[in-house]
């Protein structure tokens, strides 16, 4: 399930592409599809990356690795990168768990080159408010979400440390209700069927993108879409 709608990202090939908070690998493993390119994962996670590293090498077997990737234990507010490494910075539903939030910023635009592309992804406000509502628990359930952000304060946020913002959409309409309806039976709750049939569902769209589902979440997503994603430039350094 990709969130960055790649299209919009210009990506060349020797271009050093960083995916921050890469999880399972999701969008490591579609930007190594990209010609000539070095891909990097990082996250905090081992298991994540453990899962990232099965993902990407399953890439390689069969054929659809046409770039390098590699991956890191890394804290966004301290990466183990030098300043101005990487032609693009994918930083996808990170930004909401990290309490200092404006020291991850900096972090971002440092290690990204001047005039180049952050793409960065929350959840989208008034869905997660609804999750707030349904459940006192649902924070703790996805490794403690610490705010909801709206529009203005996430641009404001990245546009501080030293970007501007370039274009934004949101994804992931038919992701919402499922979320909803998970936090309304309880969220670590498994043996709800409601849930484990959407869950059969999302799946089904992920892997097999049936035309009907495709219509449905096209529908939903400028409505319900569970994230909002953001593609900024950093500001060319001063001459």
């Amino acid at each position: 399930m990709l969130t960055v709608d790649f299209k919009r990202i210009e990506i060349k090939p020797g271009f050093r592409i960083l995916d921050i908070g890469c999880g399972s690998g999701r969008h490591t493993g579609e930007v190594c599809r990209f010609q000539d390119v070095v891909a990097v994962g990082a996250d905090l996670r081992l298991a994540d990356l453990q899962e990232a590293e099965g993902r990407l090498q399953f890439h390689d077997e069969i054929g659809e690795t046409k770039g390098c990737w590699g991956l890191t234990a890394s804290n966004i507010l301290n990466l183990p990168f030098k300043d101005a490494t990487f032609d693009v910075v994918i930083c996808s539903e990170v930004m909401e768990h990290i309490p200092d939030h404006e020291d991850a910023a900096a972090e971002l635009l440092r290690v990204l080159k001047p005039g180049c592309l952050l793409v960065v992804s929350v959840p989208r406000g008034m869905p997660e408010r609804i999750c707030w509502v349904l459940s006192k628990e649902y924070n703790a359930a996805n490794d403690g979400h610490v705010r909801i952000y709206t529009r203005e304060e996430l641009v404001s946020l990245i546009e501080s440390a030293g970007a501007r913002l370039n274009s934004s959409h949101y994804a992931h309409g038919i992701h919402s209700p499922y979320w909803w309806l998970k936090c309304a039976v309880g969220p670590a709750k498994t043996d709800s069927m409601l849930v484990n049939l959407y869950h059969k569902l999302l799946v089904y769209d992920i892997m097999e993108k049936p035309k009907i589902t495709r219509i449905i979440d096209k529908a939903l997503t400028p409505l319900i879409g569970k994230s909002s994603v953001y593609y900024f430039f950093k500001e060319p350094a001063a001459s």
